[in-house]
């Protein structure tokens, strides 16, 4: 457990740390107006305070990304935890400070405004159509997650209660934001700390420790899938995710000073981080080894995993409300996504989303199409859902990057973790039976050379028009 506290000291720190280096190099502008302020249209854009605005961040982007991720990351041993705690201070908060704040200065902008603006107009055309479909393929994954988790508690059909997470995703998507989400998620997030909190406590109390290999940092995973560069597609949510950069812009829309923006973007992101730690110590700590892990985890998936952890380490009635916090996470990141597939389809088609009318216009055929893609099964929608979030990312650091070098800031702190993650979907698509299929060392050397070509083409590009401005003026 000194491990845990450790890495969990380490993610405080880097808070403090890294995350106000970064807010010194962004420039927060107190005196100016954001778009809550100046925009108040009583739907999205709706003044909140900064501790509700954090708890609504918090969970819009913690679905079952940090809970069912680490949990398979477990299976590679302890290095999983090393990814989580520095693939998310320098990668996953810079990602989530950058996509809101470039939002706040865009007018609460979706993503695909904020790309095209700093990479063109090719880019924004692509991010409108990829962030749909990731956030489609999101708003699935989190009905069919914490809908299995309700049958096995309940005992009531899968059926049933994928339809009411339907139903209520509906309803949340076209309210004012202010009027759901805004009210009842800070209760929401008091039981997520409760099992938060409560697990690692009950784990600590139960004396177990981690697999009998103890801090060992090579690949334990039992079938021996490779590290790289699975592991960093299995955790994404807890250490780097583009799906937040979907759910940044919604509360870019209600925060009232730029100076909050390190608590609310940086700061809910390392919460997260947190989260995913929790979860990824309880996989190495609760069974015996990776195969015990890895024996659940073929059973049931790891929802099976959680259900067993909790009601173990929590007893019963405790393990209920530990199942339901879980539940809580992915469909307050569920309808979240729904809805920022709603505003960025009204982006594009310029379409105000003031009256009821036009809201139902884009939300009623967006579910149609949602309930058509959970008929899929699911592991097949989460490994496309993994590539695609993390291709996310990936051009949504490059757009920080180029707004950095565009201002003559330091780049580098948005352009290393992006070229990490472009070899990082570059290797994974030309390896995965999703994509290419190729071979490991073959597709290593893929993305590690289309890594190059796209940093240099990017560099070029960008230090072009720095010299072209500097001649003009």
């Amino acid at each position: 457990m000194i491990w845990f506290f450790l890495c969990v000291g380490l993610l405080v720190a880097g808070y403090f740390i890294y995350g106000k280096f970064i807010e010194r190099i962004f420039g927060p502008k107190p005196e100016l107006a954001t778009p809550a302020i100046t925009m108040v249209d009583g739907v999205d854009y709706v003044p909140m305070s900064d501790k509700k605005v954090y708890l609504v961040q918090l969970l819009n982007i913690a679905g079952v990304g940090p809970i069912f991720g680490p949990i398979l990351g477990a299976l590679y041993g302890p290095v999983a935890m090393l990814w989580i705690v520095f693939g998310c201070i320098f990668a996953g908060a810079v990602h989530d400070y950058f996509s809101g704040m470039l939002s706040v200065r865009a007018k609460g902008a979706s993503v695909p405004t904020v790309v095209g603006e700093h990479l063109g107009t090719t880019a924004k055309h692509f991010m409108n159509l990829f962030a749909v479909v990731l956030l489609m393929l999101v708003g699935v994954v989190f009905v069919l997650s914490p809908a299995g988790l309700l049958a096995n508690l309940t005992s009531t059909s899968l059926v049933y209660w994928i339809a009411a997470i339907f139903a209520y995703y509906i309803l949340a998507t076209i309210v004012p934001i202010d009027k759901i989400i805004g009210r009842f998620y800070p209760i929401f997030g008091a039981l997520l700390v409760f099992m938060s909190v409560g697990l690692i406590v009950g784990l600590i109390v139960s004396g177990k420790g981690f697999y009998n290999t103890g801090m060992d940092f090579s690949n334990l995973h039992p079938t021996e899938l490779p590290l790289w560069p699975l592991l960093f597609i299995t955790i994404a949510c807890g250490a780097v995710s583009g799906f937040h950069a979907t759910q940044s812009p919604l509360m870019a829309r209600c925060m009232q000073n730029e100076k909050s923006g390190r608590f609310i973007f940086y700061g809910a992101m390392i919460g997260e981080g947190i989260i995913a730690l929790i979860w990824c110590t309880l996989g190495l700590s609760f069974y015996d080894s990776t195969e015990a892990l890895n024996a659940t985890l073929a059973s049931g998936g790891p929802a099976a995993v959680v259900h067993e952890v909790s009601t173990s380490l929590l007893g019963t009635i405790g393990g209920i409300l530990a199942i339901l916090g879980v539940v809580i996470l992915p469909i307050t990141s569920g309808d979240t996504a729904f809805r920022s597939a709603r505003l960025i389809i009204a982006d594009f088609l310029k379409l105000t989303q003031k009256p009821m009318a036009k809201r139902l216009l884009i939300a009623i055929p967006m579910f149609i199409l949602g309930f058509i893609i959970s008929k899929a099964e699911f592991e097949v929608i989460w490994r496309y859902f993994g590539w695609a979030n993390q291709t996310t990312a990936v051009v949504m650091l490059w757009t920080a990057a180029a707004y950095l070098i565009k201002e003559g800031k330091l780049h580098w702190v948005c352009t290393l973790p992006a070229m990490f993650m472009t070899a990082v979907v570059i290797t994974y698509l030309a390896n995965a039976p999703i994509g290419f299929g190729l071979a490991m060392n073959v597709s290593t050397v893929i993305g590690l050379v289309g890594t190059v070509l796209v940093t240099l083409a990017f560099l070029y590009k960008f230090r072009s028009s720095q010299l072209s401005e500097a001649k003009e003026s």
